[in-house]
């Protein structure tokens, strides 16, 4: 039997492997599929939209994922940096980048994971908060 905690976590990562595709511009599905779906997976996962959630700041966002099981936080500070560069880059969000930089690096502290592409994200944003 899945439990809540679970089904949260498979959310989770289908959202994040759905937001690599766009970052990595390879997505299978048209856009509209992807904002509808993307839309139910943050109220499944969060219980709010993204503009709620975008509207928090940084350390708001950080004690919600404090909130949940430790062993399941690099899997949300992944998905929120990929969440957040995805869309600064699509609307040149600076902010958005920001807390995309800062949820990249909590996602590889907590991972332990050498994610070149990660690395690579953050050097890229942070040239673009300069």
């Amino acid at each position: 039997m899945i439990t809540d905690k679970e089904f949260t976590l498979r959310l989770i990562r289908q959202l994040t492997q759905a937001l690599e595709k766009l970052i990595l511009d390879k997505p299978e599905e048209s856009l509209m599929q992807k904002e509808l779906d993307f839309e139910s997976l943050m109220k499944d996962i969060f219980k709010f939209d993204f503009t709620t959630l975008s509207s928090k700041p940084k350390e708001e966002i950080i004690e919600i994922v404090n909130e949940r099981q430790e062993r399941d936080n690099k899997d949300y500070y992944e998905m929120l940096g990929n969440l957040f560069y995805f869309n600064g880059k699509q609307s040149d969000n600076k902010d958005f980048l920001d807390k995309a930089k800062t949820f990249y690096e909590l996602y590889l502290q907590t991972s332990g994971i050498f994610a070149l592409p990660v690395i690579n994200r953050i050097s890229e944003i942070k040239k673009a908060l300069e």
